[in-house]
């Protein structure tokens, strides 16, 4: 993973890695994972851009078809940017629920 990646992370692609770290996912089945887990709905048009940078990244990978529908599934890359993100999200959470009760307006 390139050191600055995260800078160009963008919240689309935390979703589709949320999304498929728990296992592989076509994208109908992403769409319907991110909308019940984060109240998100992604338009087509949105994921499959999101999924073919994440592709081209290495983060995810499109496995074998099944039916007329091709799942993807995140890879070892994939998960380690993920729980980086993760990582700091919490810290900028953290920080911002620390300066909240700083102020009193938490």
């Amino acid at each position: 993973m390139r050191p600055n990646a995260l800078t160009r992370f963008s919240d689309v692609s935390f979703l589709i890695l949320s999304s498929l770290a728990d296992g592989p996912k076509h994208g109908y089945a992403m769409i319907q994972d991110i909308e019940r887990f984060s109240g998100t709905r992604l338009e087509p048009g949105t994921l499959y851009g999101a999924i073919t940078r994440l592709e081209r990244q290495g983060w995810i990978e499109a496995l074998k078809a099944e039916d007329r529908r091709r799942p993807y599934g995140v890879t070892e890359a994939g998960m380690t940017a993920l729980r980086e993100y993760v990582r700091t999200l919490e810290q900028v959470a953290s920080v911002g629920r620390r300066r909240l009760a700083d102020t009193g307006r938490s």
